[in-house]
């Protein structure tokens, strides 16, 4: 059974993910986790209240998030009548980044999935706060679905890598058993002026090609080397449906979430980003 964590603020970029969720998994028997965090919202009154309000307010917040919760259930449930799929609300007085983690080593989550951006949904910004910080920090790959994008299999998929990095069986198990599912196409994309020449390369690249068993493979380099640019061209030019990118020291990705300043990071990807955390995990 595949353990999904869904994070949920109930906005609609929030729902979208949930919706693709449970159509790119739909014949996969799956253990849905649908999250809503809610500290933030009970900090915000802190200073208005009281000792005794403020436990009446976590009280009632609690109360609020869980009606909300198990109307979406039913709501998802009602949309979709998949047998194969249960769903589990989980209210939650934590903080987002923290609760996340918690969930993926109390229930081995294979995968946590959630919008580009939430309730504030800034069309100028790539990623919204709490998704970026999901991206950087949570131990378990994520799938990021942007604002309106609606659901397509993913017969193309676009793998931006530098072939320096070991990489982990179990986070790149998920894309193998995507693209053998829905018989896809991996196309790695390497940005450089010159080939993957090094003996450590080599090595990657046939690690890469030995857990891609079975599925098209083509290999791809840009002389661009503006990383996002690149990439959205790559995107755009080649009608890929959902990019792959691993977040670990010396890759692309942590190049273009390493900046602390939310507007500065220049990734706005059109299609569903799939980031692997390269962690060790059993």
């Amino acid at each position: 059974m595949r353990k999904i964590i869904i994070p949920t603020d109930f906005s609609e970029n929030a729902n979208n993910a949930l919706r693709y969720a449970c159509q790119l998994f739909k014949y996969e028997k799956s253990e849905i986790i649908l999250l809503h965090a809610y500290a933030d919202k009970v900090y915000t009154e802190e200073s208005l209240l009281s000792d005794e309000s403020m436990e009446e307010l976590k009280a009632a917040t609690r109360k609020k998030t869980e009606n909300a919760l198990n109307e979406l259930c039913s709501k998802t449930y009602g949309e979709f009548c998949n047998p194969r799929h249960s769903m589990q609300p989980v209210a939650a007085f934590a903080d987002l980044v923290d609760q996340v983690n918690t969930l993926v080593n109390s229930e081995n989550a294979d995968l946590v999935i959630m919008g580009t951006r939430g309730l504030t949904n800034d069309r100028n910004l790539g990623f919204g706060s709490n998704t970026l910080l999901v991206l950087k920090y949570v131990q378990c790959p994520v799938l990021a679905i942007p604002a309106n994008f609606k659901y397509q299999e993913p017969k193309k998929i676009l793998f931006p890598t530098n072939f320096l990095i070991p990489y982990q069986k179990r986070e790149l198990k998920i894309v193998g058993e995507l693209a053998r599912d829905f018989k896809s196409e991996i196309h790695f994309l390497y940005l450089s002026k010159h080939q993957p020449t090094s003996a450590r390369q080599k090595d990657n690249l046939e690690f890469l090609k030995q857990q891609f068993y079975n599925i098209k493979l083509e290999e791809h380099r840009s002389e661009e080397l503006q990383k996002d640019k690149a990439i959205e061209e790559f995107i755009a030019d080649n009608k890929i449906d959902l990019l792959v990118m691993v977040n670990s020291r010396h890759t692309y990705l942590e190049d273009m979430l390493l900046t602390s300043t939310i507007d500065k990071v220049g990734l706005h990807p059109k299609v569903p980003l799939l980031a692997l955390q390269n962690f060790n995990r059993e």
